[in-house]
């Protein structure tokens, strides 16, 4: 009996140190993976800036070459393109020198458009011009707007915020702006402007086949 014991606390111990460790005491948890990071959402796409609701358009009186006072009163019922001009701006060469410009003012004053060269340039300035020097400039250019406007004390210029060269307003029949900014998409001055996107062709080939024109706000450059 004494033996049988022996033997079987031998086969005992044998036992347990044969068994796995799950068996023989509670297993220690097995380490978690650390959780995973969700990527940071993207945020939902832009959406495109709202135009700006129509304006009044500002009353104004200036001065054309032939030193008469005309009114944006007088052109009601028209549309009216109202275009800051110096001829002496890198930017507004850009426009003038190939012909550009003056072909835009052309086609669209032949369509009823009332086009008017607005030049705010102060006295004090390098590049103004006198009365007589703009008539010198108008027949050697072929400018081809309606009128210039001589707006030297800048008195239309601060009405309109217009702070740069070429910069334009569009002003509808009842009198509210319709569009404001740049002449076309593409602010390098050397750039060739006969194969940019000319925001104002498209506004008024627009608003003339009584369509919404697709762009009535840009961000002016000169």
């Amino acid at each position: 009996m004494h033996r049988l014991r022996l033997g079987l606390a031998a086969l005992a111990a044998l036992f347990a140190c044969c068994v796995p460790a799950t068996f023989a005491e509670d297993a220690a948890p097995a380490p978690k993976d650390p959780p995973k990071e969700e990527p940071p959402k993207a945020d939902p796409p832009a959406k495109p800036e709202e135009a700006p609701k129509p304006s009044v358009a500002p009353a104004f009186t200036a001065k054309d070459l032939d030193g008469k006072d005309r009114t944006l009163a007088e052109f009601a019922g028209k549309w009216v393109v109202l275009e800051w001009v110096n001829p002496g701006c890198p930017y507004v060469k850009k426009f003038y020198n190939p012909g550009v410009m003056q072909a835009l003012q052309k086609k669209y004053v032949e369509k009823g458009v009332v086009w008017l060269s607005v030049c705010s340039t102060n006295p004090n300035h390098k590049d103004y011009k006198t009365v007589e020097q703009w008539k010198a400039h108008v027949a050697e250019a072929k400018v081809g707007s309606t009128a210039v406007l001589l707006d030297s004390d800048g008195v239309v210029g601060k009405a309109y915020g217009a702070l740069r060269t070429p910069e334009i307003r569009i002003v509808c029949p009842k009198g509210t702006l319709q569009y404001v900014g740049a002449v076309d998409d593409n602010k390098d001055a050397k750039a060739d402007p006969a194969v940019a996107r000319n925001y104002v062709a498209e506004f008024l080939d627009a608003v003339l086949a009584g369509k919404t024109p697709e762009v009535t706000s840009t961000t002016a450059y000169g």
